[in-house]
């Protein structure tokens, strides 16, 4: 896997956005089979930031129903990353 398959993209919620202001923490959906040392690599080398610390969880699908038909969304990774103070990562400023 290179890097642009580990980080699969950006997660923008409020909660995100309040991880950033207080505790420069990003948060990104990655790959279910990635580990904190490849995400760690990933992030730092497609950002040009220094990462401090990794944390990852495994978020289950929701269930889903269409009338009598029941489903599921797929289970995903998340990870929280955080930064050096002095870094930042811009695409999460909306330049």
């Amino acid at each position: 896997m290179n890097e642009y398959d580990i980080i699969m993209r950006p997660l923008i919620t409020e909660k995100s956005s309040l991880l950033k202001e207080s505790g420069n923490q990003y948060v990104f959906e990655v790959q279910r089979g990635a580990n904190k040392i490849e995400i760690k690599k990933a992030v730092e080398k497609l950002f040009k930031v220094k990462v401090l610390s990794v944390h990852v969880t495994n978020m289950e699908g929701k269930k889903k129903r269409l009338g009598r038909f029941t489903g599921k969304k797929p289970d995903w990774k998340k990870a929280i990353v955080t930064l050096k103070p002095e870094d930042k990562i811009t695409i999460f400023e909306g330049t």
